[in-house]
């Protein structure tokens, strides 16, 4: 099981939803059925409600057709209890059961039985025919191997039938640990989960075929976990409230002061993005070092900046070790291009800044080749890599990056003792304490140049408000995409730029 500590989530409110492995959430159903006594059929019967109840707010009107493949353990048997129900409410409903009858848990035959009862169709085959509804009930979380034959055949029928498609608690084929496909996965429009999310459908490619997550009660709850706390979770909007509040009785030193080393010459856009980004996050001051030659450009973009330049005379060390002490978070990376001024201003700030420090794009691909740079020992570093800059700095390559981003991310954040935000379509964030987050804000819109540096600005503004490494890096993630999403509603998705997210900061933190 990914690592669990043995506080108690319900002694104690703890912010953010877990998210769960296969085997932790295994163990959260054994919890419920052990010590809290609750009858597995009372549960299958829960999570049945439940998931009729999804299809109904789709197909609110009886009569519709649905068709269920259902296996032989209890996700099956939640399939055939969902049979029965629609049945009954006056849905037509068809059973695929292609399972060995002999192989089926205790509550699957009981299922079985009760729908023969009945008189509902079970068949062996794929049935011909059109349905409205495809429901996927063949194999629950407990998955380990690939899908093949018959299996994978019926998969690939469900996934080309014209029809709505809803998975039961996950979808049939994606690993509940990583999000892997394991040979062929069923691509559900929705899916009805119960419980607590799994780390694989929040993960590529397993999102993908998840769909629509849909978080169902049905009586396992934190009391479940009996004590323990996962340490995988996934900010909301309501976790927003753990920021800092802003007061009356104010000044701009109140809210912090980030400085920004970024830009080289004649390039000052990711210096602008950046710095602007930190000040619709909330930050009282903020400051941009960079190359001589921006001076009228980051005048100009950002005039409520403060400014500080270099050119060939200046002497780095001193130039860094001057801004530092002016500030109360650091970023540095942004648009610096690798040139010796720039690994040297990279060196410095590591070496010397005793304040938070974030390092992105310029400077992680200076960093990946200087990794003795990195004091483990400072435990207020955040990098936020994309996948290419990870595989530098892991020396992998992407491929192996992005088969399982929350794992890479983990174990380099526990090696450097440094925050790790890994951007991909789902950002993962890993701390050194164990503890990772996984994003599901945000949308494709955002692969647009300048975006990384609206979020080095977000996340180094929350450090400046001393907001703790970790959850400045989680909840400023998660801000960022919340503000790719305000701003797709207003220019959408395919023309939106760095600068339509940085207005979306604004609708976001209101």
């Amino acid at each position: 099981m990914r690592g669990m500590s043995s506080s108690s989530c319900y002694e104690q409110e703890v912010p953010m939803k877990y998210v769960l492995t296969a085997a932790q959430m295994q163990q959260c159903d054994a919890n419920t059925m052990g010590k809290f006594k609750m009858p597995s059929a009372v549960l299958m019967e829960r999570a049945a409600l439940a998931a009729v109840g999804v299809i109904e707010e789709r197909f609110p009107v009886p009569g519709a057709r649905v068709l269920l493949a259902c296996g032989t353990g209890n996700n099956g048997g939640d399939g055939l209890a969902m049979a029965r129900l629609l049945f009954l409410k006056g849905y037509s409903v068809r059973i695929l059961f292609p399972g060995n009858e002999e192989k089926c848990s205790a509550e699957a035959e009981r299922q079985l039985s009760i729908v023969r009862e009945y008189g509902i169709p079970v068949v062996k085959q794929y049935p011909e025919g059109t349905f409205d509804v495809i429901v996927d009930a063949l194999f629950g979380i407990g998955l380990c191997r690939e899908i093949g034959g018959v299996y994978r055949q019926m998969i690939e029928r469900m996934n080309g039938a014209d029809a709505w498609k809803l998975a039961v608690d996950i979808a049939s084929g994606i690993s509940a640990d990583n999000g892997a496909v394991m040979g062929i996965a069923f691509r559900a429009d929705r899916t009805a989960t119960f419980g607590f999310a799994k780390i694989g459908q929040l993960l590529p490619p397993g999102a993908a075929y998840t769909g629509e997550l849909r978080l169902e009660d049905i009586g396992i709850d934190c009391y479940s976990l009996c004590g323990f706390q996962p340490e995988v979770r996934m900010p909301e909007t309501s976790d927003l409230s753990l920021l800092p509040p802003r007061q009356d009785d104010s000044n701009k030193g109140t809210y912090g002061k980030v400085l920004i080393f970024a830009g080289s010459y004649n390039m000052a856009g990711a210096a602008a993005f950046s710095a602007k980004a930190a000040y619709r996050a909330g930050a009282g001051l903020v400051k941009v070092a960079t190359d001589a030659s921006n001076r009228t450009i980051i005048q100009n973009l950002v005039p409520e900046a403060v400014l500080a330049t270099w050119d060939e005379r200046t002497d780095t060390d001193r130039f860094a070790e001057e801004q530092i002490a002016w500030a109360d978070a650091v970023i540095i990376g942004p648009g610096i291009g690798r040139s010796r001024r720039a690994q040297e201003l990279v060196m410095s700030v590591l070496e010397r800044a005793k304040v938070p420090c974030l390092v992105d794009a310029d400077g992680l691909n200076i960093l990946a080749e200087n990794m003795d740079w990195i004091d483990t020992g400072r435990g207020n570093l955040v990098l936020t890599p994309h996948p290419g800059e990870m595989a530098r700095l892991c020396k992998m390559s992407v491929a192996e990056i992005k088969k399982d981003l929350l794992a890479v991310a983990e174990a380099f954040s526990s090696r450097y003792n440094v925050v790790v935000a890994l951007k991909d379509a789902r950002t993962v964030t890993a701390a050194p304490c164990g503890r990772a987050y996984i994003n599901t804000t945000g949308n494709h819109g955002m692969a647009t140049g300048g975006s990384g540096d609206v979020l080095s600005g977000v996340i180094g503004a929350l450090l400046a408000r001393a907001v703790p490494a970790e959850d400045a890096a989680a909840l400023g993630v998660m801000i960022h995409g919340m503000a790719g999403n305000a701003a797709a509603g207003t220019v959408g998705k395919t023309s939106m730029t760095a600068s339509d997210i940085i207005d979306g900061l604004c609708a976001v933190l209101r």
